[in-house]
């Protein structure tokens, strides 16, 4: 069974990582992807390109990304699970559920970051809508849990 796990590299990444592991122990031939969902690239969100050295400094953030990407397939390979990383440039929410479905995932690991409830209300939360979303179940690893 599949485990999808969504990571955007805050504090929260660490124990996240560590409950995916841990499930993934308890599930007989559970394998791990680990998406990173990034930031739409700007004409895919109606604006130019720029000039080159906006797209150099695209390039460089995505190259970062893919590097923390492989550190932590990394760490969940040398825990004996399989694991696949995936980057996707668009709006997180979105795609973390298209994924599931697509990669026929079984659960679903997402850090919750615990901002207020005026925050949540002004401008919504990744992991409340993949909640709203989701056909499968939902483990949400609060922020502050200790590492």
């Amino acid at each position: 069974m599949n485990i999808l796990v969504a990571l955007d590299f805050s504090d929260a990444s660490a124990p996240i990582l560590s409950e995916a592991v841990n499930l993934a122990k308890t599930i007989d031939g559970g394998k791990v992807y680990l998406l990173h969902v990034a930031a739409p690239d700007p004409d895919f969100v109606g604006y130019d390109v720029g000039p080159q050295y906006i797209r150099d400094a695209r390039a460089d953030e995505l190259k970062e990304e893919h590097k923390q990407l492989a550190a932590y397939q990394k760490q969940i390979e040398a825990a004996g699970i399989p694991c696949t990383p995936l980057l996707i440039a668009g709006h997180a929410a979105q795609l973390i559920s298209e994924e599931a479905v697509k990669l026929e995932t079984r659960y679903i690991v997402i850090g919750s970051h615990g901002h207020s409830a005026i925050y949540e209300a002004l401008l919504g939360s990744v992991t409340q809508a993949v909640i709203r979303e989701a056909k499968i179940p939902v483990m949400v690893v609060p922020s502050n849990r200790s590492k």
